[in-house]
């Protein structure tokens, strides 16, 4: 079957050790309409009851969320539930023939045509990556002189699934990628930054993808709900006939993403696409207890 259908449910709650007097929160919680992709039916339930609420669009493209609570509050609520259609988006063999990676680089550099222009602000540093000769090195032997854009980073990828260990107690959110790079450990979201920061400091263009990820449970054993979690991985531009398209890369499960992987958003980095980020006054000491469910129409 060339479609998948899901119900995901992204559940965060926070109950603050003292009152909170006032709290202003972005989300980014809302799947974006893609070629591949489409929304039957969202809804985000926020408690209490924000006195300012309103949706836009941000630079990227991406669904926004903004609220703000101004009443005093012990607890935060957001339930963000949507069903979701994927299609498939698999490539054939050709895609991985053409164009070397070397003419990519060089029309980032100097191509004037929109989709180039667009796809160059993901050329730079940004808050989580860096341009830096370390990771142009790990990257090098994935790209020889003359080899096929696609076929290179699909390789560095293999590498980068071979070469580094899936740790969730080795990094935060605020490890350096570099100190990824050098401890060859991490979680999605630091595989995901560093392949970007490889790419980028090759001249390449590749961005953040942020989403949700089909996971299946043991043989005999039940889904757990609540158990999933939010993923990520990385897009590459490469140019075409019609003007560009972004090809997805998943390092953290060495796959081209297909009709598992649900996509949220994209940016920069990780932090052009947090699910929830703001800023509050009071609570004292507080952690957030996350619950996501990626649940197939099929088991419902």
């Amino acid at each position: 079957m060339d479609i998948a259908r899901y119900h995901v449910i992204h559940e965060t709650r926070y109950d603050y050790e003292s009152p909170v007097s006032l709290s202003r929160q972005l989300l980014h919680l809302t799947p974006r309409a893609c070629p591949w992709q489409r929304s039957i039916a969202h809804e985000i339930v926020i408690a209490p009851t924000p006195g300012v609420d309103r949706v836009r669009v941000d630079s990227f493209g991406n669904p926004v969320r903004q609220f703000a609570i101004e009443a005093p509050h012990g607890s935060l609520l957001v339930r963000a539930e949507s069903r979701i259609e994927v299609r498939s988006r698999r490539l054939d063999a050709t895609a991985f023939a053409a164009p070397e990676w070397e003419s990519v680089r060089d029309r980032l550099a100097y191509g004037v045509l929109p989709v180039e222009l667009e796809a160059s602000i993901y050329l730079f540093e940004s808050p989580y990556t860096r341009v830096k000769r370390e990771f142009a090195a790990y990257a090098a032997p994935s790209f020889t002189p003359g080899r096929p854009l696609l076929d290179a980073v699909r390789d560095l990828m293999q590498r980068v699934f071979r070469d580094f260990r899936y740790d969730a107690g080795a990094t935060t959110v605020a490890t350096p990628v570099l100190t990824v790079l050098e401890q060859r450990r991490g979680v999605c979201q630091d595989f995901a930054h560093l392949m970007i920061s490889c790419l980028r400091s090759l001249g390449l263009s590749a961005r953040y993808v942020s989403g949700y990820l089909l996971t299946r449970p043991p043989p005999g054993k039940p889904r757990l709900v609540g158990a999933d979690a939010s993923h990520a991985w990385l897009s590459v531009f490469c140019p075409d006939v019609s003007g560009g398209i972004w090809v997805d890369f998943d390092p953290t499960n060495n796959v081209l993403p297909d009709r598992e992987h649900i996509t949220v958003a994209w940016g920069r980095d990780f932090g052009d696409v947090s699910p929830l980020r703001g800023v509050i006054l009071g609570g004292d000491a507080h952690q957030p207890e996350v619950a996501v469910t990626v649940l197939p129409y099929e088991e419902e």
